[in-house]
């Protein structure tokens, strides 16, 4: 990992794409404070605002809440930015079989990153690949390997890869794991268990996950060289929204007409398609208010977290829940319990002073010009 010290907001910037990574990486650093947990306890709890705040958090199985897109909006977004990040290269000389080297060694130090997590959550040395960065690895290399092709190519590739992990899932034959749609009786628990010997504690999640998920990064790099084109910017937006809808459409059809449900932890086809289609649609939306209709001023909070996404997110996961978190917990409850505050006030505080001291954190790195990359 290296820092960067020469980022500049110009006028050919895409700033929508900034704004896309960061109020991600913003909503995964909010999750890392517990803030999500504190609002749906008591008071709130059984109230309306309960349905409200059960948005973020994971479906349990067959079904799609707001959190769900959260982790194909982070590998939809790193293929986006895909094309711009290989023009800028090939524009300052270097040669093909750098780039390919600089994203296979990428791939490489993500997965260490994802598989170091996992040992960390376990206080243990394991060999675990369900972290989002793990899965990132591997759809990296695919869209990247693929993106020197048309875009008619790139997206029935994408489309065969559903279909594959669709028939694999329908039609794998051994006792016990042909059951495609049920937790931990499926083909992806039984990869589980030939790639790593476990699978995920009853949560459903699946490692094989990162073969139907490699659409969204495939998208992404389609979307990215589409903003890249000579197009204009209304008929960009208009065949994002078109493309967005179609899929969109498409993987709720799948859903209501039974054929194959929306499950996230196994990342059907039909969530693959709804979810990236939500993706393409909310890039659509931010591209025409931010570039086109120039109202950015508001989103530069996002863009300070977005510029060192890796480093807040590998920070939360690791000094944040493991020490950080506690430490200002000390203060908050300390100085709260003066006071007789009700328990679900402070820990509201004591997730909004993380939250805010992360930013912070984020901000001193951007005015100092420190950009970590991979």
């Amino acid at each position: 990992m290296n820092t960067q010290s020469d980022l500049k907001f110009s006028s050919e910037r895409l700033l929508s794409l900034d704004f896309f990574r960061g109020i991600t990486m913003f909503l995964l650093v909010a999750e890392g404070t517990r803030l999500w947990s504190v609002l749906v306890h008591d008071p709130i709890a059984g109230t309306v605002f309960e349905t409200f705040f059960q948005q973020f958090h994971h479906h349990h199985w067959n079904g799609l809440h707001f959190w769900d897109l959260v982790q194909p909006f982070f590998m939809f977004i790193v293929g986006v930015a895909m094309p711009f990040s290989y023009a800028k290269r090939v524009k300052r000389g270097d040669r093909r079989n750098k780039i390919t080297k600089h994203i296979i060694q990428r791939s490489l130090i993500l997965l260490a990153f994802g598989v170091g997590l996992h040992c960390g959550y376990q206080r243990k040395l394991v060999w675990e690949l369900w972290n989002v960065l793990s899965q990132l690895s591997v759809t990296i290399l695919i869209a990247y390997f693929l993106m020197r092709y048309k875009w008619s190519v790139q997206i029935v590739v994408s489309i065969g890869l559903l279909v594959l992990t669709e028939t694999l899932y329908r039609t794998f034959p051994i006792e016990g794991y042909n059951q495609p749609f049920v937790k931990d009786h499926n083909f992806g628990s039984w990869m589980d268990l030939i790639l790593m010997g476990k699978m995920n504690n009853g949560g459903g999640w699946v490692a094989i996950n990162a073969i139907p998920t490699a659409a969204h990064t495939i998208w992404g790099v389609v979307a990215g060289q589409l903003l890249q084109s000579a197009k204009s910017q209304h008929a960009k937006v208009k065949l994002l929204l078109l493309s967005g809808g179609i899929i969109l459409i498409v993987g709720y059809l799948l859903e209501w007409t039974s054929i194959t449900p929306i499950i996230k932890r196994i990342c059907t086809s039909s969530f693959v398609l709804a979810s990236g289609g939500w993706a393409l649609i909310v890039l659509a939306f931010s591209y025409w208010f931010i570039d086109i209709k120039k109202k950015n001023r508001w989103i530069f909070p996002f863009v300070v977290v977005g510029t060192n996404s890796i480093f807040i997110y590998l920070f939360f996961n690791t000094l944040g829940s493991q020490w950080f978190n506690g430490f200002v917990g000390i203060f908050t409850h300390g100085f709260l319990a003066w006071f007789n505050t009700p328990q679900f006030l402070v820990e509201l505080f004591t997730s909004i002073s993380i939250l805010g001291l992360e930013w912070l954190l984020c901000y001193y790195l951007y005015r100092k010009k420190i950009f970590f990359r991979i």
